[in-house]
């Protein structure tokens, strides 16, 4: 059963970090792209930074240069970056994967999410 397990949220001042982690396991038989999502209150859920196998990536405008995502292929894993954090990160952070199972069968994951405030 594949699971997405998040790790490294928290509470940090204006103009500080926080690294994200994302672990899928459970028997994924490959792993396409890999993405952070993120749901501020009130808001719509919106893609903060997505990753492909290769390394490619694309970030929402608000968080380009700020923001990093990459991925370790070998620990299944992708992480997020984020520096110079703003107040108006905070948001509650889901990863995504989009998990093969088999060479035909995929589907898209997503982790529990975590909990990122940013405080002024």
């Amino acid at each position: 059963q594949v699971q997405l397990v998040e790790s490294g949220g928290g509470l940090v001042q204006a103009g500080g970090s926080l690294r994200l982690s994302c672990t899928v396991s459970g028997g994924a038989f490959k792993i396409d792209r890999m993405a952070w999502y993120r749901r501020a209150p009130g808001k719509q859920r919106e893609l903060v930074a997505l990753i492909f196998p290769s390394g490619g990536s694309n970030y929402v405008d608000s968080v380009k240069g700020r923001f990093t995502i990459s991925r370790d292929n070998a620990k299944n894993t992708v992480y997020l970056q984020m520096d110079s954090l703003k107040a108006e990160d905070t948001a509650v952070y889901y990863c995504n994967a989009n998990v093969f199972i088999s060479t035909i069968i995929g589907r898209d994951y997503w982790g529990q999410g975590t909990q990122v405030t940013v405080s002024s």
